[in-house]
């Protein structure tokens, strides 16, 4: 594992772009998997403002989500297909039909979950994007999820829905289910980045990089694979003992 330790987020958004360029450069098909949220929004401007300038294309990059919301209206701003769309593929060479992610209104959402899970098995992610959750959950994986666990539905944690809250009117918006890639999954793909700034973050960092592996911290599973990076700006890293900012260990 590389933890790498930078000023703020800014740079932190910044050093986690690069790392995706050079997936991006490298591969001819390129397949990535993307987390929404907060942190992943100055990465994804980065990468944008790389195509912008002439410099970076995604034709032949297909995109694969880390999860959805259960029953979440499709048009609605905070589906996370529309999440990315807004935040990338709408700006940069990527066609739609590049972009994938599990259908949260489907009929049966256990069985949409399994099929989810064969199409990302199947295209073996070159690069993975995750954030960390304040209790330590990569993807919508809660803490007490088995580490080997494939994709499946999840009821999200009152603490998770509470976190989410900002992105919704109100906490009785946010969807109590998602479908989400299981964190066996996940571990499945090439290359690991996972991204997180802030002092909030700081404690499921330290979980996750330096404590026991453990289902009741789901980040710590990046522990158990082979190519894992992890970028934190100075105050995320604030609780490890084994990287200072500026360091890479």
């Amino acid at each position: 594992m590389q933890v790498f330790v930078v000023a703020d987020a800014p740079a932190a958004a910044e050093k986690a772009a690069d790392m995706v360029e050079n997936v991006v450069r490298a591969r001819s098909r390129p397949r990535i998997g993307m987390a929404t949220g907060s942190t992943m929004v100055g990465v994804y401007q980065s990468l944008v403002d790389r195509h912008k300038a002439g410099g970076l294309s995604f034709a032949g990059t297909s995109i694969y989500l880390l999860d959805e919301y259960a029953g979440l209206d499709p048009e609605h701003p905070q589906a996370f297909r529309n999440v990315i769309r807004k935040g990338l593929s709408d700006h940069v060479d990527l066609s739609e039909d590049a972009v994938f992610g599990p259908d949260g209104r489907a009929p049966d959402l256990e069985a949409e979950a399994r099929c989810y899970d064969q199409l990302v098995t199947e295209a073996r992610i070159d690069i993975q994007l995750l954030g960390i959750g304040s209790n330590g959950h990569i993807a919508f994986n809660e803490p007490g999820t088995p580490l080997d666990a494939s994709s499946g539905v999840v009821a999200l944690s009152e603490q998770t829905r509470r976190d989410n809250a900002r992105f919704f009117s109100s906490i009785d918006e946010v969807p109590r289910q998602a479908i989400t890639q299981g964190i066996g999954t996940i571990l499945q793909a090439r290359k690991i980045l996972l991204v997180a700034f802030g002092d909030h973050k700081s404690r499921p960092v330290r979980d996750a990089v330096e404590g026991p592996v453990s289902v009741e911290t789901p980040a710590s599973a990046i522990q158990l694979h082979a190519d894992v990076s992890v970028v934190l700006d100075a105050e995320a890293a604030s609780l490890l003992s084994t990287a200072r900012p500026g360091a890479v260990s």
